[in-house]
């Protein structure tokens, strides 16, 4: 949305809000709604209420914990029933998040937060092996990568300052990393300016991202050509909040509307200019808590995403004590798949290897 419309995006997007709110008046509020595109407020239903070991999918995260005696930020795999979790980084002197897992699934990249204290803390790009193995440094002061639909490139958003930020959007320009020949590539449009959790789609031509402050907007979901220039701002179509995400075939996208709701709807990248349609919830949980981070399956039957109290932070580096991650299927059924709320975040489904 352009910056006119602040007032609207501090009520429709990922703002923060006043925790204080109960459980039964929000249930309350949104039971009686006669939107068809809100849900109910919902909870966690028992894990054994969904058949997860029927997925078929393994999930990748980052957490919050002791590893060789310090707590620090490791990138985890497991199943999507939480069981059989494996630490795929070990390393108690670097901080690995945001792992996303390439379309092929045998590689994952993710960001490195190397050195101490806000004058030596750097963040780094880098990809690895499904197992953790033959970890490549991408790029110094790199940020938000994901993968093009042939796994055989990175794009990842240039810091805005050479000093260390936890802030999402502090980012300043697009880079595609090429893995054949080491080599970076730039994006045509220099104006790229305060986007965070970029997705790139399928047919390789489109990226759904979120901005904040920047490009003329204050806080939106917008659509930019992979290699041009032009923009599309998708609350036109009833699209607000953070953190899209695509669906394998890219006809579907989810997001984050508000820090308490998920949505889902039908997007369409084939046209000249991109359309969203069928709008709603998928669900919706108290605003004594977050949603964030979701991510569809493969097979576009499921999401995951991470859940806990107001209180966390769901930016890169944000400690969220309390958080942990969930399945979900379409209908808004949903279950918690890890229960230690060790700073749970950053989910990502893991496509069966080609």
């Amino acid at each position: 949305m352009m910056l006119k419309s602040v007032a609207l995006a501090v009520v429709l997007s990922c703002a923060t809000v006043r925790a204080g709110v109960s459980a039964e008046s929000d249930l309350a509020q949104f039971s009686q709604a006669d939107d068809s595109r809100t849900k109910p407020v919902s909870a966690p239903l028992p894990r054994e209420s969904m058949n997860l070991k029927q997925i078929p999918f393994k999930i990748v995260h980052e957490t919050y914990r002791e590893t060789g005696g310090r707590r620090n930020w490791e990138i985890f795999i497991m199943n999507a029933d939480g069981s059989e979790p494996v630490n795929l980084t070990n390393t108690p002197d670097v901080d690995e998040m945001y792992p996303h897992v390439s379309p092929d699934g045998t590689k994952i990249c993710f960001v490195a937060d190397e050195g101490r204290g806000r004058r030596g803390k750097v963040r780094h790009v880098y990809y690895m092996d499904l197992d953790g193995g033959n970890r490549t440094h991408v790029v110094a002061n790199g940020r938000e990568p994901c993968w093009s639909f042939d796994s055989k490139s990175i794009a990842y958003l240039r810091g805005e300052y050479d000093r260390y930020t936890t802030r999402e959007y502090a980012t300043s320009g697009l880079t595609y990393y090429h893995l054949e020949n080491d080599w970076h590539q730039e994006h045509l449009n220099e104006e790229l300016h305060h986007l965070y959790a970029i997705c790139w789609s399928p047919d390789s031509k489109w990226f759904v991202a979120a901005v904040q402050g920047g490009m003329g907007y204050s806080d939106t979901i917008i659509a930019f050509e992979a290699f041009g220039k032009r923009v599309f701002d998708l609350e036109r179509w009833g699209v607000h909040g953070c953190r899209p995400d695509l669906n394998a075939n890219g006809t579907r996208m989810v997001w984050g509307e508000t820090d308490w709701n998920l949505q889902t709807g039908e997007i369409d990248l084939t046209s000249d200019e991109p359309k969203v349609t069928n709008v709603h919830d998928i669900l919706r949980c108290a605003r004594v808590s977050k949603v964030y981070h979701v991510d569809i399956s493969p097979d576009s039957k499921y999401i995951t995403f991470s859940y806990g109290p107001f209180s966390g932070g769901q930016q890169v580096g944000g400690m969220a004590e309390g958080w942990n991650i969930c399945v979900a299927d379409l209908d808004g059924n949903w279950v918690q798949i890890t229960n230690d709320g060790l700073h749970n975040k950053e989910p990502d489904w893991v496509p069966r290897k080609n």
